[in-house]
């Protein structure tokens, strides 16, 4: 099989002839910039000092080129929008180095020059006369949002504020949607994960819209959570009308992109903690859940899409409620979370719902296991979600830097010697 078919099959439950993988087909499957720039290094593809782009700065994840594709084995690419989470393109690279001494290139809007601290702030959209939305502090490896949040009055909120990113999509953005997708789709033979934008509700790292220069409305995280009880028809109100703006942007999407993509990412919107879910199922489905089926619907009714859900945590409880609002794939399968064994989820909903995810755990084993605790464990989780297909391999969320390579290595050989079917 080629990339595209073989996840294909396994998105419709089908055993295809190895298990898929992914890498940076999204800003929750990708890599730090640094350990791109050592596993690069590492397989002979760069000289050293040669920069790696940083696609996605707000987590500092790097580019993952064709030729890294064929070295790890990728099957899936990213179809992700213009602008960044900062809310400048990919565009007018220039260099820099990260605190840890990696070379990279970063966008034109980034912000390279420290404060007396030694922390990077950044702008939205690069305008550094508008308040900061993100900080990098000394020493660190990612952006911490800023909140910028106006004082509140209940008496005079409007939910106009709180959809000012949603909006009609434009003729720029369906000609770049319709340009990559074609690109993507007869340049390569991966399967295309698309992130459209505008589905994600209540996604908290979008809640502060760092890309906004003066966002309005609710922006603070601890706020917008207490506002899911305290506020909660005006939470509903503003999903519901941010629902109408995404159906109607994606019948246009869908007009120019057509089939050529496998999977959409619907919702990042995190739902649970290490120990189990933080909002009820009775929330949940108060909440999300209408909305969720409103999008997944559409999305089953009138294109071939796969539907995917990204949620961290111990969300085995709330798992029933997104099969029922239709979700097709569930990222990134937290397996060292409370009551999120592979086996037992394979068990309880493989028939249901494709594992994208899971591979290894990015928070113990990659980064302070040994090579052989790696293998093992790569091993026991395919073997755990792979047989009968519905598997896509990926790490638990995005690679984290400091990550032996060593590590990343003997992880993806695992993948390719054990991923073939049938599983033993």
């Amino acid at each position: 099989m080629n990339s595209r078919e073989r996840v294909d099959c396994a998105l419709n439950h089908q055993a295809p002839d190895r298990v898929p993988i992914d890498l940076g087909s999204s800003s929750v499957t990708g890599m730090h910039v640094s350990v791109v720039y050592r596993l690069r290094q590492a397989l002979g593809l760069d000289e050293p000092g040669t920069p790696v782009k940083v696609i996605e700065p707000y987590q500092m994840l790097g580019e993952i080129k064709p030729d890294l594709w064929e070295e790890v084995g990728v099957d899936v690419v990213g179809l992700m929008a213009q602008a960044t989470l900062f809310g400048f393109r990919n565009e007018e690279w220039k260099p820099w180095t990260t605190f840890d001494g990696t070379p990279v290139l970063v966008p034109g809007g980034f912000n390279t020059e420290p404060e007396p601290s030694g922390d990077i702030l950044m702008y939205p959209q690069g305008d550094r006369s508008a308040p900061p939305s993100g900080r990098m502090p000394y020493g660190g490896w990612y952006f911490d949002s800023i909140p910028r949040q106006e004082p509140l009055d209940d008496q005079h909120l409007n939910v106009e504020d709180n959809l000012e990113e949603f909006a009609p999509i434009t003729h720029e953005e369906l000609a770049y949607f319709g340009n990559e997708a074609e690109r993507l789709y007869n340049g390569t033979d991966k399967a295309i994960l698309a992130n459209f934008g505008g589905t994600a509700f209540g996604d908290i790292a979008l809640v502060p819209a760092p890309w906004l220069k003066h966002p309005k409305g609710i922006r603070d995280v601890a706020e917008w959570y207490m506002s899911l009880v305290t506020r909660r028809d005006y939470i509903a109100e503003v999903f519901e009308r941010q629902c109408d703006i995404a159906l109607s942007n994606l019948q246009k999407i869908y007009g120019v992109v057509g089939d050529r993509v496998s999977a959409v990412f619907v919702s990042g919107t995190d739902l649970g903690t290490q120990n189990g879910p933080f909002i009820s199922n009775k929330m949940y489905r108060d909440l999300f859940m209408r909305v969720h089926r409103r999008v997944n619907d559409w999305i089953h009714e009138h294109t071939s899409w796969k539907t995917f859900i990204h949620t961290c945590g111990s969300v085995t409880a709330l798992i029933p409620d997104f099969i029922d609002a239709g979700f097709d794939i569930l990222n990134p399968v937290q397996c060292s979370a409370a009551d999120m064994d592979p086996v037992v989820l394979k068990e309880r909903f493989g028939d249901h719902v494709v594992f994208w995810g899971g591979g290894a755990d990015t928070q113990k084993t990659l980064p302070f296991g040994t090579p052989d605790q790696v293998r093992q464990e790569t091993e026991e989780r395919i073997r755990a979600l792979g047989p009968g297909g519905g598997f896509v391999f990926n790490t638990i969320h995005n690679v984290q830097p400091q990550v032996p390579v060593e590590n990343l290595l003997v992880m993806y050989e695992a993948a390719r010697e054990v991923g073939t079917y049938p599983i033993q």
